[in-house]
């Protein structure tokens, strides 16, 4: 056995390789210690912008992962090893589920738009795509709502964060729009005075902005009054209904006419 020849390959081999194994421990610590560096000012930004805690944790761990896989690529090609097909993999990798994954990373996409803007948050009360709902959960991909008859709704975040979004609670209060006809006799002031004060004496109709009654339409068979009080969110329906009964008392009472589709039958003799 030639001792002296494996001696001489092995320090051959250390030679050639020594330099680029200290290399890649030393890249491997200083790169770790740059990725905790990013990763801390990163988090540091996001605690800042309040931004949701689902997203933030998300985002660290994209970020983290990502510089881990450039780290990798940046030691392997400082051992020698050839980088190039290996990025290529990677891309083609990428590109392949990314087409698969399309409807989710659209959806992922319009989860962190609704987390990074925020047009609603948990408990307000929405309309999107059709449905009315009071937000229940903002997740990565989907948002679910409570809607009114307590039935859990699942929006995509990719359809949701591309359409209409009607927030009903972000400015604290809501007007309730009625409609009241009366008959063409009825006296027009009296009436006003009648519909105001249901208004005004109702707990949860607020005083500011001011409830407004006022004549919407001469219409086919009854003049038609807009009725329009304010209330706080939450008192929408309590207010809706109300008011609906309330008018309807205080009309009869004050002896103005409600008119009703009649039906006249002309019988021909002979």
């Amino acid at each position: 056995m030639d001792t002296q020849k494996w001696i001489d390959e092995g320090y051959n081999l250390i030679v050639d390789f020594g330099p680029k194994i200290i290399g890649a421990i030393l890249i491997w610590i200083i790169g770790s210690w740059v990725i905790r560096v990013i990763k801390n000012v990163l988090k540091k930004t996001l605690n800042k912008g309040n931004y949701d805690e689902s997203l933030k944790k998300f985002l660290l761990n994209l970020v983290s992962w990502a510089l881990k896989v450039i780290l990798i690529v940046v030691i392997l090609g400082t051992v020698g090893v050839e980088t190039t097909s290996f990025a290529a993999i990677l891309a083609a990798a990428g590109l392949a589920i990314g087409m698969a994954l399309q409807g989710s990373l659209a959806n992922f996409a319009g989860g962190v738009l609704i987390m990074i803007f925020k047009p609603f948050k948990i408990g307000d009360l929405i309309e999107a795509q059709g449905e009315i709902g009071v937000v229940k959960e903002i997740e990565i991909f989907t948002t679910k709502l409570t809607g009114i008859t307590n039935r859990e709704i699942i929006i995509p975040n990719g359809s949701l964060s591309n359409g209409n979004i009607i927030n009903y609670s972000s400015e604290g209060t809501r007007r309730v729009d009625l409609v009241f006809g009366v008959s063409y006799d009825a006296n027009i002031k009296e009436t006003k005075e009648v519909l105001l004060n249901v208004l005004t004496s109702h707990d949860k109709v607020l005083k500011d902005p001011a409830p407004a009654v006022t004549v919407l339409e001469l219409a086919d068979s009854s003049v038609n009054f807009a009725v329009r009080p304010w209330c706080k969110v939450e008192d929408y329906w309590d207010v809706y209904f109300d008011v609906t009964e309330n008018v309807k008392i205080e009309l009869d009472k004050a002896g103005i006419e409600i008119p009703y589709p009649h039906q006249v039958e002309i019988q021909k003799k002979g």
